[in-house]
């Protein structure tokens, strides 16, 4: 009886082996094949501040769905760098398989990215960048920031650079990737020129924002304002009420250029309301699903995958608008 006690233990024991191995890593598997194993994915997203960050997160959601074999844990931090850093803390907690992270700031990582790393997580960033050693996370999948801030200040030293010329810019978040880049590549194509940066502040990213900011920069320098750079089209579309208001017409008594390409900044750029828009595709989904699989399968990938940008005058806004996605 004894023997027979000591054998049902074991096999118990090697039971609860073999389904905690099942488990392991926080997926589960679906008709007991290898192939159909579902990925668990904690994505820390940014929030929810402009029209790109909606397309962006719906990209997201879709790419990783179920149908797709993935079970995707959702977070949005509303733009706080700690309340980010708390929700990717959670998904290490939480074991799962992969973690995709959209960081609000550049700098402050290295800790949880650390401790995802020591839990053999793998973390793979979408969007903006972080300072952070490159040990610390397996991929980035994003946009050439400086490149768009470049190809914008481009524009405006062939259009505006022979010519006196006062320019105000609405920055996007602080530390972020995207403000840091894009303002660096900008700043680097009108250097020589005669354009004149008159005021330079955050407005977040956000409508409301760029909205109240273009308002003091109204106040403070009224009709000698001739252009604006706008680090996203929310913030472009916010001044836009703000020059409005103000009884000035936009896209004529003040010229604005914008990065992002969504929707609502290329209809006002239809409209002549815009003069130029520099895209920043926020459609990366099928692309950061497609690095998650490869990297949990034990797969090598590259370090970083840069998808392209378009640019866009007038014109070219009335031809993409039918067909666009975003």
């Amino acid at each position: 009886m004894k023997a027979k006690k000591t054998l049902a233990g074991l096999a118990l024991v090697g039971a609860i082996a073999l389904t905690t191995a099942g488990c392991a890593g926080g997926g589960s598997t679906a008709g007991g094949g290898g192939d159909d194993k579902v990925i668990t994915v904690g994505f820390a997203q940014t929030g929810s501040e402009s029209g790109w960050r909606s397309a962006n997160t719906e990209s997201m959601k879709t790419a990783f769905s179920e149908a797709n074999g993935f079970n995707l844990i959702f977070n949005a931090a509303d733009n706080k760098p700690e309340a980010q850093i708390a929700a990717v803390r959670s998904f290490i907690n939480q074991g799962v398989d992969a973690i995709v992270l959209a960081p609000i700031v550049t700098d402050g990582w290295d800790d949880v990215l650390k401790e995802a790393k020591d839990a053999n997580i793998p973390v793979i960033l979408e969007d903006r960048t972080v300072s952070a050693s490159e040990d610390l996370y397996a991929s980035w999948v994003g946009l050439d920031f400086k490149k768009e801030g470049e190809t914008a200040g481009k524009w405006v030293a062939e259009n505006f650079g022979k010519t006196p010329t006062n320019l105000v810019v609405l920055e996007g978040t602080t530390g972020s990737s995207a403000a840091t880049d894009r303002a660096t590549g900008f700043n680097d194509a009108i250097k020589g020129t005669d354009i004149t940066v008159l005021d330079s502040q955050t407005g977040n990213f956000t409508r409301a924002e760029g909205k109240t900011v273009m308002e003091g920069f109204l106040q403070k320098y009224g009709s000698q304002i001739n252009l604006l750079f706008a680090h996203n089209d929310d913030m472009g579309l916010g001044a836009l009420d703000a020059i409005k208001a103000a009884g000035l017409k936009p896209g004529t008594d003040i010229k604005i250029v914008t990065i992002d390409a969504v929707k609502d900044g290329m209809t006002a750029l239809a409209d002549g309301e815009f003069n130029y828009i520099v895209e920043c595709n926020p459609l990366l989904g099928d692309k950061v699903a497609e690095v998650v699989k490869k990297v949990v399968a034990g797969e090598s990938v590259d370090k970083q995958y840069i998808v392209e940008d378009q640019a866009f005058d007038q014109e070219q806004a009335k031809a993409a608008l039918p067909d666009r996605k975003y």
